[in-house]
């Protein structure tokens, strides 16, 4: 019996539907404690951020120039909302809330612009280095945070070395049964990965796995009605405080923003912050989870961007998040067999329909919980893996991840960027690369042959030269299938450079690169993405 093109089309179709679906399911799991610990992390109500999330997935979905990843709020962003928050509310928490919507508004037009100047690619030249000290430092700023709401202690302090400083004293003061709730989760998110299990089992999300053990733990405990217990001769209480609060409907979690201050330098500091981390964050995610399409397709970089944009005004305009391309989920997503955008939309779709129905399951959960997700979270951002990593690429590339990370925890996150990104500059020029020969590089390309294309830089192959190889990739011709990329000619070949190339190359999977003249350069390291210089060289890359 034949099947007709048109049925096994048909079938394909659902198939790849049924696929969107599912993954779409697996994100929902992980995104639902994930949007609820951001929001409360970030000074927004809770379902601000189930709120994000859905909006990223019905709206922004069908305009995105990105097949597989997942818009949502991000931990990232934590630190930069919470500031905006503090500051722009001078005390009143309500007030800053109300008054970082407007800040998200303003940042989504920037974003707008930034996408139709067609910006988006320029995020693929930040310094990786740089861009880690930022992330390490988020992640320190979150555990310092959260780990006293995992434990159930308000701490004194609102500066973050502070909040640090009193670590301890929040751990030999901690409420036993939110702190017990807390570590439990902790144990929970590192063991259930490494557990054997069975195919089934597999597919659930440690997320998940929490809740789920928690949620009935919190019954048991009776948190929800306040009452006082005692434990080792200590009296201790708990409470429905301790559980996520939520609106009785999602329409009754709409917000609208305060423009009172926009106007003002403390808001101004936001919106470029809002705008440019999100958009870095976003970018960088696109063009990592490009690397792991199975489809090997290429995102629009700037069509993403201004969809993100779009959803980031909607959703600060109805009281939502900040969103981005978050890479965790994204990463999930790819993992669970997403075929296209639609998953996103599925995952959307999913919790709206779940905090619609069951918002009362949602008002459950301990506080303690969704802290320690955050605190493993930021531990994952700050790991210690992070700092060996840099070692391993050089010296010079774990100053700039240092000074980033420090200045960013002693300043704010703009001020830590910003001088990494001069201490990187500062770092070419020391090595003898001309200001001028940073930012406006030379390349020329010459055909070898039919299949083979040559690319010569002059001058310096530093993090700007990266958008000079992508727009000479994009108009290469159809029938090459090898680049060689010949920088015996620079005055030096940076890590930003080299570790970027496998990103613009994995748009075009099916022209392979290789890199020539590196051996006339000095090496900061046996990595073979460590920066390299005129001079005898230090080490034979590998």
């Amino acid at each position: 019996m034949s099947v007709s093109p048109k049925t096994a089309v048909s079938a394909s179709a659902y198939g790849a539907l049924l696929a969107d679906a599912q993954a779409g399911f697996l994100v929902f799991l992980i995104a639902l404690p994930l949007c609820l610990g951001i929001s409360v992390a970030s000074g927004f109500p809770p379902i601000a951020g189930i709120m994000t999330a859905i909006i990223g997935g019905l709206i922004v979905s069908p305009l995105s120039g990105s097949a597989l990843t997942i818009k949502g709020p991000a931990a990232g962003m934590i630190v930069i909302v919470l500031g905006a928050v503090t500051e722009l509310g001078a005390g009143d928490p309500l007030v800053g809330y109300h008054r970082a919507l407007a800040v998200g508004v303003v940042a989504a037009i920037v974003q707008m612009a930034l996408a139709a100047l067609r910006t988006a690619r320029f995020g693929i030249t930040l310094s990786r280095s740089v861009v880690h000290g930022m992330l390490a430092a988020i992640g320190i700023i979150i555990i310092s945070k959260q780990i006293h709401v995992m434990v159930g202690v308000k701490p004194a302090s609102k500066e973050i070395l502070g909040l640090i400083a009193e670590i301890p004293n929040s751990l030999m003061h901690a409420n036993p049964l939110l702190a017990g709730i807390g570590l439990l989760s902790i144990a929970i998110l590192v063991a259930w990965p490494k557990i054997r299990r069975g195919a089934f089992m597999n597919k659930i999300p440690a997320q998940l796995v929490v809740l789920i053990v928690v949620i009935p733990l919190a019954i048991l405990c009776d948190i929800p009605h306040a009452h006082p217990y005692h434990f080792f001769h200590h009296d201790y209480t708990v409470s429905a405080a301790n559980l996520v609060q939520l609106p009785a409907s999602i329409l009754s979690g709409i917000a609208f923003p305060d423009f009172s201050m926009i106007m003002t330098m403390t808001s101004i500091k936001y919106i470029i912050m809002f705008a440019l981390v999100g958009t870095i964050e976003s970018t960088l995610s696109v063009v990592a989870i490009d690397g792991i399409d199975p489809k090997h397709r290429t995102s629009k970089l700037d069509k993403d961007l201004f969809a993100l944009a779009v959803g980031n005004l909607i959703s600060s305009l109805i009281g939502g998040l900040p969103m981005i391309s978050e890479i965790v989920r994204s990463k999930a997503n790819v993992d669970a067999g997403a075929n296209s955008a639609k998953a996103n939309a599925f995952h959307g779709l999913f919790l709206l329909v779940f905090v619609a129905t069951l918002p009362s399951l949602l008002q459950l959960i301990p506080l303690a919980a969704l802290a320690a997700m955050l605190v493993f979270v930021g531990f994952r951002l700050a790991s210690p893996h992070e700092f060996r990593h840099m070692y391993h690429i050089g010296a010079d590339q774990l100053l700039l991840f240092l000074v980033t990370l420090v200045t960013t925890l002693a300043t704010d996150l703009l001020i830590g960027v910003g001088t990494g990104i001069a201490l990187k500059i500062a770092l070419h020029m020391i090595r003898g690369g001309r200001l001028g020969s940073l930012f406006r590089p030379v390349i020329h390309t010459e055909q070898v042959s039919n299949e083979t294309m040559r690319m010569v830089i002059h001058g310096a192959a530093a993090f700007p030269s990266l958008i000079h190889v992508k727009k000479a990739l994009q108009s290469a011709p159809a029938h090459v299938r090898h680049v060689e990329i010949d920088a015996s000619g620079a005055v030096l070949v940076d890590h930003t450079f080299l570790s970027g190339l496998a990103g613009i190359f994995g748009e075009r999977p099916q022209i392979s690169y290789e890199v020539v003249g590196l051996e006339k350069f000095r090496a900061a390291s046996h990595h073979p993405e460590a920066t390299r210089w005129r001079g005898r060289n230090m080490y034979v890359p590998a």
